[in-house]
């Protein structure tokens, strides 16, 4: 199995691919939303009008030639003129996505711009975002106020005013993971806001954190790939692809690791997007070292120095699932009390400062003796286990409750179990 690379798809392939992607994930509607490519020749390749975003197949896909000429079976996307204007302000993009998600439709609709200073990659990916008035659908009127936007350089995404959002991008896997980010801040910090209020980083703060990632990592040359070793990185991906589809880790973000002998182990690269990793990709640590020609997650000193500290531990997960960071951006404690059955699969779970991770790595690590599960604020979730499974599990407990206590802040205060019911669980369930 090789690494879907959209880059080099054809743009009809390259679109079917990525449409479906953001419909199955439930980015857009069936009728709603359309993207694009402007080839090398200046041709535009755009997703049809009235189509099933469901079912498109490559021969759906509408090319605006660029004399004008329409080549394919349908009529183009009723927003080909914005398309087309954008393309036409800013020659370095050569990718569009548009479509309704709900979050980015929230802020749309309440005239805001969202500030994606919520974890550090978030910004370096969206950058700052723009505004456009509003412009009836379809017109050339919301093409001129669109592309008027994007005159401003800094801007490779764009709010449109009671309507939804446009993002450019110099490739479709750069303008996708664009898109996925942004709605990702769009839920995350809206899941907040019913928590409390929410903090959000400095420029100096994300300095330091890509300060913090690593560049200078020593490599080995001697690789061997015995079958339990490529066992699991077939169980890795696996799960990878599972958590993306289930919503637990996006494709700019997530990192999988497993312990394989001794204090080596597996873990996911950088810089890879999590939809499309398989196992070549997948970095092995041996030493402290990474096999040569591959670029280990910028987590990879903090998951060594867990197992090197944690014999029980052999499989770690460290992902952004939005109401787990809905708690992690707001400081608000993620009360595991409130729910027997997951206090039972993961006892109480402390929150600890942006920083401390790349600060005080040892001490981070020692906190996995007693702990299954660790909130960094403004940054992530380390779940930890045995087996990946079980450590998945633990990571979908951990969600599925977290998106409960956001719902319950609607609806009144929390009422957790007493301290001797939870002896009494302690007891019944030989939880230590």
């Amino acid at each position: 199995m090789k690494q879907l690379d959209v880059k080099l798809m054809h743009p009809v392939e390259q679109i079917n691919v990525i449409i479906g992607r953001i419909y199955r994930s439930g980015m857009t509607t069936t009728s709603g939303g359309n993207i694009s490519i402007r080839d090398e020749n200046g041709d535009i390749w755009i997703t049809p009008s009235g189509v099933d975003k469901g079912s498109l197949t490559p021969n759906d896909i509408m090319c605006v030639k660029k004399d004008g000429t329409v080549i394919g079976p349908h009529k183009p996307s009723s927003e080909f003129p914005f398309h087309k204007a954008i393309y036409e302000t800013r020659p370095e993009l050569t990718a569009i996505i548009h479509a309704h998600p709900p979050a980015l439709v929230a802020f749309s609709i309440s005239h805001k711009v969202p500030d994606t200073k919520i974890v550090p990659q978030a910004h370096n990916i969206c950058g700052d975002i723009g505004f456009a008035p509003y412009g009836t659908p379809g017109s050339e009127d919301l093409g001129k106020k669109i592309a008027n936007e994007f005159k401003n350089t800094q801007y490779k995404a764009v709010i449109m005013e009671n309507h939804g959002i446009v993002l450019g991008g110099v490739d479709m896997m750069d303008a996708y993971q664009r898109f996925e980010t942004l709605e990702f801040c769009c839920r995350t910090i809206v899941n907040a806001r019913r928590l409390g209020e929410v903090n959000y980083l400095s420029d100096e703060q994300i300095a330091k954190y890509v300060n913090h990632i690593p560049t200078n990592i020593p490599h080995f040359m001697d690789i061997d790939y015995p079958s339990d070793e490529r066992a699991l990185r077939s169980e890795m991906v696996k799960i990878i692809r599972r958590a993306c589809d289930q919503g637990l880790m996006i494709s700019t973000y997530g990192t999988v690791s497993v312990r394989w002998r001794g204090d080596d182990f597996l873990i996911t690269p950088r810089n890879v997007a999590r939809w499309d990793i398989v196992p070549e990709d997948i970095v092995q640590i041996k030493k402290g070292m990474a096999e040569a020609g591959k670029t280990p997650s910028r987590a990879v000193a903090l998951h060594q120095r867990i197992y090197q500290l944690n014999p029980h531990i052999n499989s770690i997960i460290c992902t952004q699932p939005v109401n787990l960071m809905a708690h992690a951006i707001t400081g608000t404690k993620f009360d595991v009390r409130t729910i027997p059955e997951s206090w039972i699969f993961l006892q109480d779970v402390p929150s600890i400062p942006f920083g401390l991770i790349y600060n005080d790595i040892d001490g981070v690590a020692e906190m996995f003796n007693h702990n299954k599960v660790i909130l960094v604020e403004n940054d992530s979730v380390f779940v930890t286990g045995d087996k990946l499974l079980n450590t998945f599990d633990y990571l979908e407990v951990a969600e599925f409750s977290a998106n409960s206590l956001v719902m319950a802040s609607a609806i009144g205060p929390l009422c957790p179990i007493s301290d001797k019911e939870i002896e009494d669980l302690k007891v019944a369930f030989n939880v230590k």
